[in-house]
């Protein structure tokens, strides 16, 4: 883990090798979960969406291109620096943190690719979902993407390299103290760099007592991007609609 005071995942996310490690996460795949999601959720022609952890903003231009008024907002300064070229009048990039509300109402709130349950903190996640409900219109729903904890655990690999432009990262995974934990170490124009991911192992059931707390209301749950049926051991997605 990078020896520094900020959490891992805005010392990770904010640099360039995150990016290079994850570059060929499945685009085709993305746009057609988009296309689902907002299709099931019959959002409103030129609704408005947040998109809630952004990263560089790949979701938010393609829902922008389906003709919605996307506002996408990520902790990363760098992403919100790369993703804010492609901001237009319907399109616009900001630094935020998803553990406060958002000063807008939207007609959905999609926090995708499991950017949720980083925190240490167990009450930020409460916080996090407290922050979309307070996000939503009175019609607008809620979307949590996460992965699903039991199937990773079940089919976990210890250990790999993986090569990306040159680069061997070394990945090692394990299950603590209710985190699935990766640690990744490259070396790099002969400097040596270790990160950490840390995700809270959340399952449905845990998902449902935050969800109580938080008093939002869970409606549907989908087990991966065609938004197929959850299968607890088999699904290797947990995506939740709630309002």
């Amino acid at each position: 883990m990078t020896k520094d005071n900020t959490t891992w995942y805005a010392s990770w996310f904010d640099t360039p090798f995150y990016h290079i490690l994850y570059k060929d996460r499945d685009y085709a795949e993305a746009e057609n979960f988009m296309t689902n999601l907002t299709n099931y959720l019959n959002i409103p022609e030129h609704g408005k969406i947040l998109d809630l952890a952004c990263g560089k903003g790949r979701h938010s231009v393609y829902l922008n291109t389906l003709g919605y008024n996307v506002t996408g907002v990520d902790l990363s300064e760098n992403s919100i620096t790369h993703a804010k070229q492609f901001e237009n009048n319907n399109l616009h990039f900001k630094v935020h943190n998803m553990c406060k509300p958002f000063p807008d109402q939207f007609d959905a709130v999609f926090n995708l690719f499991t950017s949720f349950g980083y925190f240490d903190n167990l009450e930020d996640n409460l916080n996090t979902i407290k922050a979309i409900k307070a996000d939503l219109n009175d019609t607008g729903f809620g979307v949590i993407d996460f992965m699903n904890s039991e199937y990773i655990i079940d089919n976990l690999v210890a250990e790999d390299i993986k090569t990306v432009e040159g680069i061997n990262f070394h990945q090692k995974r394990r299950v603590e103290n209710g985190f699935i934990i990766k640690d990744i170490s490259f070396e790099t124009q002969g400097k040596t760099y270790n990160f950490q991911e840390r995700v809270r192992a959340f399952t449905l059931q845990d998902f449902e007592t935050l969800f109580e707390q938080a008093g939002v209301h869970l409606i549907d749950v989908f087990g991966d991007y065609k938004l197929s049926k959850y299968i607890k051991k088999q699904s290797e997605r947990l995506i939740l609609i709630f309002k």
